[in-house]
């Protein structure tokens, strides 16, 4: 197992965790939870808990809008044909469905497209516009995607396509000349906040137009997409987005659409009780399959149908190839494990993986697995066309865009974020690759170990851990980037009864503490080798963990989820 460091959140002004307990009626526990989080009177708590779609910043303050609005209104009037273009993931499915909606709505003349991730790959290329061309679009808006898409914007204009490029992802030195580029990430662009999702700039554009004519509510209707895509794509959870994600989650939860409940089912959710993690989970690998496997086309297509019978026979589409997928992930994680410890990566600061036989649709995951194994940045690369592709996933505080920058002269092309993007190289310049990106791992890291950290918020009694702490704890949701579910750190817990293995290697085990009369269950995910360490009855331990909620017998409990469990020093010679 990796030995874990405990990083203590800076403990905050005492005075202000005081006077914030006492304005909100809260232990001391919950408001240094909220201090830490920038939280430090009534007024941001009364925001934080109650985050409001009047707290929405004007759409008219990102750069572009004046000019994407004003053409697509155009566009509108005259009735001619927009074509959306879409990513083949969550993010990107979402942001196609909102605008295609949204733009029905108004009557448009419009029809959406999906490039297949097996055949085309990512964003927008020059046979997908020949495409839309033979449409007779005059107006391309592209979701998700398009912010380097720098020579496709040219060849459009030749056809006398114009574009409208609505995109999250970091731009390159040279923006588009298309009609407009809304990207809060635009060095030009003054947004007073930088990181919605691809779906979250899209449903600004509506907010935009929306607003020009008069329908400044319509694009609300379409908050439960701007959420699964603000979850599913790991945006940070706080401002902006966490009013769109929350009010979305309300929506999802109240009163799906036709899509959306027909996943919930199919995938075994409870219909009223999704949260943001469900979404991560559960929901979004469902989507995210069909581009993986096949044409992601039909994940908008569940998005916008009205029919119940049609979104419950996609939706089933959705769970047989996720369970597909599932598959395939299995044998690639297992065969890419032969080949670290056959080849001597272990060693290495970085993994970097090519086998051309690997399937494409499944590799980001792969490498997800094993960055969760070996905490080191993984590249894993499959052969297309004769040519290396793949996907780079990051571990915590490692930018591995500005790696792969550091390596550009080797590769055909790359883009993405911080904590992961995808590439092309050369497979004669794979090994060379290689090299120079551990390099770049050594300069950027100073050739420090990376160990995984988890960051604690707190230390907690048991005995603090009360009906009211649990509902105000809750209250912190909706939880991601940003705005993590809290970890605590409880010491000297003693394992009441028996551990026990369940499920993939799931550790599950009561504990108790003095002090405090409650026994707590806990379970630890994929955790089964910390079974020997606790398997006495009596054993103590140091806990990291979160607080989440499990049911019996019709009855909600809390229940612990481990992070991390260390024997408690003076018990070592027991065991």
């Amino acid at each position: 197992m990796l030995t874990k460091r405990w990083k203590f959140r800076e403990t905050p002004n005492e005075f202000e965790v005081k006077s914030l307990a006492d304005s909100l009626n809260i232990s001391p526990a919950l408001a240094k939870l909220l201090v830490i989080r920038g939280i430090t009177n009534f007024y941001s708590a009364k925001s934080f808990f109650r985050p409001s779609l009047e707290d929405l910043y004007d759409p008219y303050l990102m750069d572009g809008m004046e000019e994407a609005t004003a053409r697509i209104l155009n566009a509108l009037v005259n009735h001619e044909p927009i074509c959306i273009y879409g990513d083949y993931d969550v993010d990107g499915t979402c942001s196609t469905a909102l605008l295609y909606l949204f733009l029905k709505e108004l009557d448009a003349n419009v029809s959406f497209y999906i490039p297949k991730r097996l055949t085309e790959g990512y964003g927008i290329s020059v046979p997908a516009i020949d495409y839309v061309k033979s449409l007779g679009a005059t107006l391309l808006i592209s979701v998700d995607c398009g912010i380097t898409a720098v020579d496709e914007t040219r060849y459009a204009s030749s056809l006398g396509i114009d574009m409208i490029i609505c995109d999250h992802h970091q731009p390159k030195d040279e923006i588009p000349q298309a009609v407009a580029v809304l990207d809060p990430l635009k060095t030009e662009c003054n947004y007073p906040f930088k990181y919605l999702s691809g779906a979250g700039v899209a449903f600004k554009l509506a907010q935009g137009i929306a607003s020009r004519i008069g329908k400044r509510e319509l694009p609300f209707r379409y908050l439960d997409l701007v959420a699964l895509a603000g979850a599913a794509d790991i945006v940070p959870l706080t401002d902006e987005n966490r009013i769109l994600v929350k009010a979305g989650l309300t929506q999802i939860n109240e009163d799906p659409r036709p899509g959306i409940r027909a996943l919930i089912k199919s995938s075994g959710l409870v219909s009223s009780n999704v949260s943001s993690g469900q979404v991560v989970f559960t929901i979004a690998p469902r989507i995210n399959a069909v581009g993986r496997l096949g044409d992601a086309q039909r994940a908008v297509e569940l998005f916008i149908t009205e029919d119940e019978s049609k979104a419950q026979e996609l939706a089933d589409i959705l769970e047989s190839e996720n369970f597909q997928r599932r598959k395939i992930d299995e044998d690639t994680y297992f065969n890419a494990l032969e080949l670290v410890e056959s080849l001597g990566y272990s060693d290495d600061l970085a993994i970097i993986l090519h086998q051309e036989n690997w399937h494409p649709g499944v590799i980001g995951i792969v490498a997800s697995r094993l960055v969760e194994k070996f905490y080191k940045p993984t590249v894993m690369l499959t052969t297309m066309d004769g040519v290396a592709k793949g996907s780079a996933r990051s571990v915590n505080d490692f930018n591995i865009y500005d790696a792969l920058k550091k390596c550009e002269d080797l590769l055909i092309h790359y883009g993405g974020h911080q904590a992961a993007a995808g590439l092309a190289v050369d497979i004669s310049k794979v090994d060379e690759f290689r090299v120079r990106f551990n390099k770049a791992v050594m300069e950027m890291t100073e050739n420090e170990k990376l160990l995984p950290e988890i960051n604690v918020d707190s230390k907690l009694k048991f005995s603090e851990i009360t009906p009211k702490f649990l509902r105000i704890i809750e209250q912190f949701a909706p939880f991601g980037p940003g705005n993590m579910r809290p970890v605590f750190v409880s010491e000297n817990a003693e394992v009441s009864g028996y551990p026990r293995i369940v499920g993939n290697n799931h550790i599950v085990v009561s504990l108790k503490q003095k002090g405090c009369e409650k026994v707590f269950d806990c379970i630890g995910f994929n955790m089964g080798e910390y079974y020997d360490m606790i398997s006495r009855n009596g054993s103590r331990v140091d806990i990291a963990f979160t607080i989440d909620k499990t049911e019996k017998d019709a009855k909600t409990f809390p229940q612990f989820r481990f992070k991390d469990i260390k024997l408690r020093d003076n018990n070592q010679e027991n065991h």
